[in-house]
């Protein structure tokens, strides 16, 4: 140890009794570099195991940067409150290092429509899988039972349409005893045997320290809510799968691990901050844009984005503030406060800087003995 301290690296690793050090990557020849905005950041994204990921200086400076911009709050609801710092760094990176994943969106906002959901969310968690399939991972959805229907046509629309290009496996969850979210969430109920390591909540209604589940105006819809809650409530037992919530407002799922500068800042956030926590909660002034800031490179581009606003305003799926059923989210027009546009780059993106392998700088395929199994069918 003492030989390690007077080498002054900034990085080094030892084994000590009781402790080893083990990577996931396999050993490949390095260049020696002394650019300082390459020097290896370690940061840690579980607990339990311990895991800790590598990541360049420059990397992390780019996504801090994200984090500020998709932080913008053209509600001015008072996100900045909320705000974690790296929160959206160590999400991507401990999603970087997943297998399967699990993504659930959905937010029943418009209770008096058919159907009553909004058009933030969905958007961000698609982006999010296809990005996912495209860097070789597996993913699921699950939403609630009663819109499991409307999410397949959906789905079916995107594939047909080439803004994903393979269907998500859609699930849905119901707590049918003790034991409901453990048996869905791993093999046999065994938690040695988990079916995804990363569950993503993007935009979803979320519990209150009540039970109930409510809109921003304070607003009561449990009664169209299932518990996925529930899932993440497990998970944080589970050795192995980690966690993000993603939210605008503080009454997401997830955004638990803030409650009390949500119950401070924002409006009704004693009644509506949500009380299940994730490893991760990452605030966006617009969810969707929490969802486009953990792709990086893998992007959608606008056009597709357009054409998967436009599937949810055909199902009638309307926006979340104004109730309108048009091609906005939030209140805020598509064109142009969705679309950031950048001479420099050869395709705009929806709200986000154009640097190239942003947000999975490595992403890692898994050894064939670390393959999650599939996930469950429908229930």
């Amino acid at each position: 140890m003492e030989a390690v301290q007077s080498a002054q690296s900034p990085l080094a690793f030892t084994h000590s009794p009781g402790c080893m050090f083990l990577s996931d990557r396999e050993s490949t020849p390095v260049t020696v570099t002394s650019d300082p905005e390459q020097r290896p950041m370690a940061f840690r994204v579980s607990q339990q195991p311990l895991h800790y990921s590598l990541v360049s200086k420059a990397t992390v400076q780019r996504i801090q940067t994200l984090e500020q911009i998709i932080g913008e709050d053209p509600g001015e609801r008072g996100i900045r409150a909320l705000f974690v710092q790296d929160e959206l760094l160590k999400s991507c990176l401990s999603l970087s290092h997943a297998s399967s994943v699990l993504i659930t969106t959905g937010f029943p906002t418009h209770f008096m429509h058919d159907p009553p959901e909004e058009t933030d969310g969905p958007p961000g968690a698609i982006a999010m899988a296809a990005a996912l399939q495209a860097l070789g991972k597996e993913v699921a959805l699950v939403v609630d039972h009663r819109a499991l229907e409307m999410n397949t046509r959906i789905m079916e629309d995107a594939v047909e349409k080439g803004v994903i290009k393979t269907a998500v496996p859609l699930l849905s969850f119901q707590n049918s005893g003790q034991e409901s979210a453990l048996r869905f969430l791993c093999q046999d109920g065994d938690p040695k045997r988990p079916r995804f390591d990363h569950l993503v909540a993007i935009e979803r209604s979320g519990r209150a320290a009540d039970g109930n589940y409510y809109n921003m105006r304070g607003v009561n819809i449990k009664h169209l809510v299932d518990p996925i809650d529930d899932l993440f409530t497990a998970a944080s037992t589970i050795a192995g799968i980690t966690t993000t919530g993603i939210g605008d407002g503080g009454n997401e799922l997830g955004m638990g691990k803030v409650k009390e500068a949500v119950s401070a800042h924002m409006p009704n956030g004693g009644l509506i901050a949500c009380d299940v926590a994730a490893d991760f909660a990452v605030t966006a002034g617009v969810s969707n844009w929490g969802g486009y800031a953990r792709l990086g490179c893998c992007l959608p581009t606008v056009a597709k984005e357009e054409q998967f606003l436009a599937i949810l305003v055909k199902y009638g799926i309307r926006s979340g503030k104004t109730g309108n059923l048009a091609m906005e989210v939030d209140a805020l027009p598509f064109h142009p406060a969705h679309v950031h546009t950048d001479p420099t780059a050869e395709r705009c993106h929806p709200k986000a800087p154009r640097t190239p392998g942003l947000i999975l700088p490595l992403p890692i395929n898994p050894h064939p003995s670390q393959k999650r199994l599939p996930p469950p069918s429908q229930q």
